[in-house]
């Protein structure tokens, strides 16, 4: 009797430890998705808040905190590639000149695909015209991550 109850036990530990790995393996997984889909979700409400009457140049700046030093924009539709100076300059451009004036109202991610180091989204810009609220077309973004930050954006719209 002694030698079952201690097989049982035995066999209980292994699968407890058998399972925890399992479990552990998931968690990092999901981790690591869960963080680029948190970064994600960072970039457009920092955005939200720099498309806002009244934002400012630290809006602007904590956009620019999670990208990389290399970062790079690409919009073929409008002018191709930029790199991190060059569309920091843009968004204080659009600022000074009232580009910024609260009409976007909100962005609403209609679908993700999170991947290994990349994630591609499909939104839409809710905007305030003429006192109604309206949403825009459908746009893709593909994101790009390296270390932690976004390393490169490409429009498909």
């Amino acid at each position: 009797m002694m030698i079952k109850t201690s097989a049982n036990y035995l066999l209980s530990t292994l699968l407890v430890i058998l399972l925890m790995g399992k479990i552990s393996a998931q968690e990092v997984i999901l981790t690591h998705k869960d963080s680029l889909n948190a970064m994600v979700e960072k970039y457009y409400e920092l955005n939200l808040k720099v498309f806002q009457a009244g934002s400012n140049s630290i809006d602007i700046d904590n956009v620019f905190k999670i990208f990389t030093e290399d970062f790079t924009y690409v919009h073929p539709k409008y002018g191709g590639v930029y790199t991190r100076q060059d569309l920091y300059n843009g968004y204080i451009r659009n600022q000074k000149n009232g580009g910024y004036n609260g009409q976007v109202a909100d962005i609403k991610v209609v679908n993700k695909i999170i991947g290994q180091n990349a994630a591609v989204v499909s939104r839409i810009f809710i905007r305030k015209e003429q006192g109604q609220i309206k949403e825009g077309e459908e746009q893709m973004t593909l994101f790009e991550f390296r270390k932690g930050k976004i390393f490169k954006i490409f429009e498909y719209w």
